[in-house]
């Protein structure tokens, strides 16, 4: 990336700021809203209104939103990879998972980020620095969740397949990911998020319809409203800081959002709702936020093709 390409150091604290405040606040809206809607009527229709809104706005702000088929078709497969294969498991998921059991299992995503990273980009190698920063976030949710994975005796069938489908889940949001970064290169961000939005709408709604979710659906005001808050602030705001870093800044260091997103929905609660905070909430937050600041400090070296000798790879900032 050249010099005249870097966004700023500002847009770039700005656009963590967004993913890691409304990603967290997202936890609680879900489970809001599933109790209610079925997960993937939830989705279908979250997703389906945030993706035709964003298309509308890229069209009438003078945005190009219309691209070859394979384009779109890549941006469709990288949307159903993040917001089904990945943000639909969490919704299901969290029908009978606890908030802090799904966040935990959730955690490992960016080790999913730096194999995936690697084998398929080959591009990005990140340092002890960043590996032991990643080591000790894990360390830190562990602590964070110690007491309510203690109390966990046994798993009902239900809780056991759904948690295991929490590892399927975070895999398929790295895939997606990782492949956002591959493919998108000629897409306008904000149009290619647009598409990947409107395509995982349309798949929710269509399983939706499938598994019958509209015969056995509660349209409450504060099922309704949880769902407009993801749209904006889930969606709309932090989704589109999610996909506009993943252009500009290295996968391994975005995905300390599955460290910060547990943290900020805990305070959130403890904020809003007044939950307990106790001594492993407080000791697993600051283990947490020193993993962030490991990862987020650490140099990531990038191996660049030069154009003139196309067999040699040179070291890049």
């Amino acid at each position: 990336m050249s010099r005249a390409q870097s966004p700023s150091r500002f847009a770039v604290i700005l656009a963590f700021g967004l993913v890691y405040l409304f990603w967290g606040s997202t936890y609680l809206a879900i489970d809001i809203a599933v109790q209610t809607i079925p997960p993937a009527l939830m989705c279908g229709v979250r997703f389906s209104i945030a993706g035709v809104v964003m298309l509308a706005v890229c069209g009438l702000t003078g945005r190009r939103i219309w691209y070859s088929a394979r384009q779109i078709l890549l941006a469709s497969v990288v949307g159903i990879l993040l917001l089904m294969g990945g943000n639909l498991t969490l919704s299901w998921a969290e029908l009978s998972v606890p908030s802090g059991l799904a966040a935990l299992i959730i955690a490992i995503t960016p080790l999913w980020f730096l194999v995936l990273d690697s084998l398929l980009l080959g591009d990005h190698h990140i340092s002890w620095r960043g590996k032991a920063g990643l080591a000790l976030g894990m360390a830190g949710l562990l602590v964070l969740f110690w007491p309510e994975l203690h109390s966990t005796s046994v798993l009902g069938r239900r809780e056991f397949w759904a948690s295991l489908s929490l590892l399927g889940g975070s895999f398929s949001w790295a895939l997606g990911s990782v492949l956002s970064k591959r493919w998108q290169s000629g897409m306008d961000v904000f149009s290619a998020t647009g598409w990947q939005v409107t395509a995982a709408g349309a798949a929710n709604l269509l399983l939706a319809w499938v598994v019958g979710d509209f015969s056995h659906v509660t349209w409450t005001a504060r099922g309704v409203s949880a769902v407009l808050y993801l749209v904006v602030c889930g969606s709309w705001i932090g989704y589109t800081a999610y996909i506009w870093l993943l252009e500009h800044v290295p996968t391994s260091k975005v995905s300390t959002y599955a460290y910060v997103n547990p943290v900020v929905a805990v305070f959130l609660g403890w904020l809003v709702l007044h939950e307990r905070v106790d001594r492993f909430i407080v000791m697993g937050s600051v283990i947490v936020v020193l993993a962030v600041i490991l990862v987020t400090s650490a140099k990531v070296k990038q191996k660049m093709v030069e154009e003139e000798l196309p067999a040699v790879e040179a070291a890049g900032d």
